[in-house]
């Protein structure tokens, strides 16, 4: 057999891999609870359930099925109510949406195909197909609603529904506060990795200034300070727009926190627990990240700087795909893929560690930075503009890194997440920055 056909053989077991682990956790996130749950909208934010269920059957039909295989649709009455650009999510519940068990056999019935396509597909045909990439652009967006549907369920009233072991207990971190991260280029984005999406592309150099930045996410308990010290009533560490904001919603705190005499309480899927102080913050906003950062004396870091921070080796002069090397993730690297439901302690992973000594950028929370998403220079959309490129400008905040609820297929040193800067339902943290004199 040959490199090559090693190679293409080695893609397509990633790729069958990928497929079923995003299935296996749709099926938990979407039998975990009865089809009331499942039908109901839990949130205006979110979608039902079942609509997520069956718009990543409908997905991988037009794109493996059709797209990759030129098959007829199966169901291409269905395509418009699953197009998440036509029906805003508030709309959704209105529509004629596919019941539970029909969105299950729709789902199934389009998997069993896509893997008889994938094991008749060549990997070396068109752009599409390269590397698996369809493949792997399917299993990235299941695992991106499976991620999404996870949230429905920590916005879902009513008992536990799910449950997952805790993260090992961590010693209190008591390395250094902060790193530096020297001046000079480095190469941002990728042109290699297979699997990666439009907007990670193309592999260009860019020039960083010398900068420190935390060694861990902003924790709990420091978040807490911010708020003891008056945070959220103090116009001067919030920009316009997001002082307007928390003062329109009524904001004094991270999102599902609520305060008990002294302490403060939180609920976590279904339960209520006093908040971890060791635990990096979790469900807050860009403005509530801009504001802590600038009670601190700090900023929010770059998009750039934290990618410096993420895969610069500077003994190499290289960027890595991870923090640690360019070996997958591992259970010792970082908290990814559901195994968790929660954050790990501040500090942990000391696998995961960057050339530089700075953790937990990968898994955990997703982190805000203060760049706006905007495309790489040479950026060309693919396979279609409503991935990336629609979403270009000012509107919406660059997050990186991934959280507990990221799968790694879905989860690289080079990935890039946005939201709107208001946006608290999302499993986002921040750690901080600031610039280095020279």
């Amino acid at each position: 057999m040959t490199d090559h056909a090693l190679d293409a053989e080695a893609l397509r077991e990633r790729a069958v891999a990928s497929l079923i682990t995003a299935r296996d956790r749709t099926t938990l996130l979407t039998s975990c609870v009865e089809a009331p749950d499942l039908t109901a909208q839990h949130s205006p934010l979110m979608s039902p359930l079942v609509w997520d269920l069956a718009h990543i059957g409908n997905q991988e039909e037009q794109w493996l099925l059709r797209a990759v295989a030129g098959q007829e649709a199966l169901r291409p009455e269905i395509d418009g109510l699953y197009d998440a650009f036509e029906h805003p999510r508030a709309q959704r519940p209105s529509l004629p949406l596919l019941p539970p068990e029909e969105a299950r056999r729709y789902a199934a019935d389009v998997r069993g195909r896509a893997l008889d396509v994938l094991e008749a597909t060549a990997f070396d045909g068109t752009r599409l197909t390269e590397a698996g990439f369809a493949f792997g652009m399917i299993a990235q967006h299941e695992q991106q609603h499976d991620e999404t549907m996870l949230i429905t369920h920590q916005l879902r009233r009513g008992p536990r529904a799910l449950t997952a072991p805790d993260p090992d207990p961590a010693p209190v971190f008591t390395g250094p506060a902060e790193v530096l991260v020297p001046g000079g280029p480095f190469t941002m984005g990728t042109s290699d990795e297979p699997w990666a999406l439009d907007n990670e592309r193309p592999a260009h150099r860019r020039e960083v200034a010398p900068f420190r930045i935390d060694t861990t996410p902003v924790t709990n308990a420091a978040y807490q300070a911010f708020i003891e010290d008056g945070g959220y009533a103090e116009p001067r560490w919030w920009t316009e727009e997001g002082w307007a904001h928390i003062r329109r919603n009524s904001i004094t705190a991270p999102l599902f926190w609520r305060r008990d005499g002294r302490q403060w309480l939180r609920r976590r899927f279904g339960v209520t627990e006093v908040v971890p102080p060791d635990e990096p913050v979790l469900h807050v906003c860009w403005y509530e990240a801009d504001a802590y950062a600038r009670w601190a004396g700090r900023r929010l870091p770059t998009e750039a700087e934290w990618e410096k921070a993420a895969r610069h080796d500077p003994a190499g002069d290289r960027s890595m795909r991870y923090p640690w090397g360019d070996a997958d993730p591992g259970p010792e690297h970082a908290n990814l893929g559901q195994r968790h439901l929660r954050p790990a302690p501040a500090g942990s992973y000391p696998a995961g560690e960057s050339p530089l000594g700075v953790r937990q950028l990968i898994g955990d929370v997703w982190e805000w930075t203060s760049s706006d998403f905007a495309p790489y220079p040479g950026f060309r959309a693919f396979p279609y503009k409503e991935y990336s490129e629609v979403f270009f400008g000012p509107q919406y905040k660059v997050l990186r890194g991934g959280s507990f609820a990221v799968d790694p297929v879905a989860c690289r040193g080079t990935f890039r997440n946005w939201d709107h800067p208001i946006r608290r339902q999302i499993f986002s943290g921040f750690r901080t920055a600031r610039s280095e004199a020279v």
